[in-house]
């Protein structure tokens, strides 16, 4: 893939997709950036600038189908044609499900899933006369192995999941050039648990261990740049565990986390009934790719780079059978 290219990311004006953000402008790209909070969304595109990339914005809720249209044309006349398109934008509530409000879980798919069925439409109607181009979407190990008190996001990172399946398949059966790519990712040190609504007595917080958003964001570059992605790329070692362990103990995993996913997704202080949250609207923050967990966040992750590089994974096997084959030996 040519480095100097056009990229979408929804979700653009904070957290990960901020992170993304910086990345592909290290590498010299133009970058269309949306989100809903125009001021932050100008932030963003003023260091996608000084990161030596082009920026343009477009403020859009991404579950208004016209709205991520009318991004996309904007996108293509100021910066060209879309080379990859990023599917990122998510919102959340951390509430128990017999605490829910319908309009919650509509809200949410509509962000979250329909959001990235909008970014999905929008890309395919100009990269299929084109056949060219990468559609990324942002997955979650959530996607695979539900945690409690996350049923409405958890549900749309299922149905991400399953979209871009059929959609896989479609692209294979048409013969077409366009690839799709599902980067499932860790917990990570965002401001969406600054933001995000909740019914929990206490603050918020991703269940550890958390990961920096740049090792997300290194792993969307690498799906992007890749001449053969893989069809989906697991970062981090917890969310290898989680799809692994959901494959193979299950049930056992429903009551583990029935007993500690409560307390594991809640900070030791209080949070305040009267703080903002972004459901409905954007709240205002002076958070950037990061959000308050920096202390307690991994910069880096072994599993992510033995997934870029999957020679290293074939050297290790080599050496472990090497070196059992020569202990034998040596026992014989």
């Amino acid at each position: 893939m040519n480095r100097s290219m056009t990229v979408v990311v929804t979700g653009a004006s904070a957290g990960l997709g901020r992170a993304i953000a910086h990345v592909f402008a290290k590498e010299g790209a133009r970058v269309g950036l949306i989100s809903r909070d125009q001021s932050a969304l100008e932030a963003t595109a003023a260091e996608v600038e000084e990161l030596g990339g082009k920026a343009a914005v477009y403020a859009a809720d991404v579950s208004d189908d016209a709205a991520v249209e009318s991004a996309a044309a904007s996108f293509e006349e100021h910066l060209g044609p879309i080379d990859v398109w990023v599917n990122n934008a998510i919102t959340s509530v951390f509430s128990p499900i017999k605490e829910m409000e319908a309009s919650e879980f509509r809200r949410v798919s509509e962000v979250n899933y329909l959001g990235y069925v909008h970014g999905t439409l929008s890309a395919l109607h100009r990269m299929l006369p084109r056949d060219s181009g990468r559609i990324i979407q942002v997955g979650s190990a959530l996607a695979v192995r539900s945690i409690p008190l996350q049923s409405a996001y958890c549900a749309t990172k299922h149905a991400i999941v399953g979209f871009t399946d059929s959609l896989r398949c479609e692209l294979y059966h048409d013969k077409s050039s366009v690839k799709v790519v599902v980067v499932h990712m860790p917990a990570m040190n965002t401001p969406q648990f600054t933001w995000v609504k909740s019914r929990l007595p206490r603050m918020p917080q991703p269940v550890p261990p958390i990961y920096e958003p740049e090792v997300g964001a290194r792993m969307v570059l690498h799906a992007a740049l890749t001449d053969s992605p893989r069809r989906e790329y697991w970062v981090g070692g917890s969310t290898v565990k989680a799809i692994l362990g959901q494959k193979v103990i299950p049930g056992l995993l429903d009551k583990f986390l029935g007993k500690t996913g409560y307390k594991s997704q809640q900070r030791k202080i209080q949070d305040p009934p009267d703080r903002p949250y972004n459901l409905w609207r954007p709240v205002a923050s002076e958070f950037g790719a990061h959000g308050p967990f920096d202390k307690r966040s991994r910069p880096f992750s072994l599993e992510a780079n033995v997934s870029r590089h999957p020679g290293w994974l074939a050297l290790g096997v080599g050496l472990i059978g090497a070196a059992l084959f020569a202990r034998k030996i040596i026992s014989s």
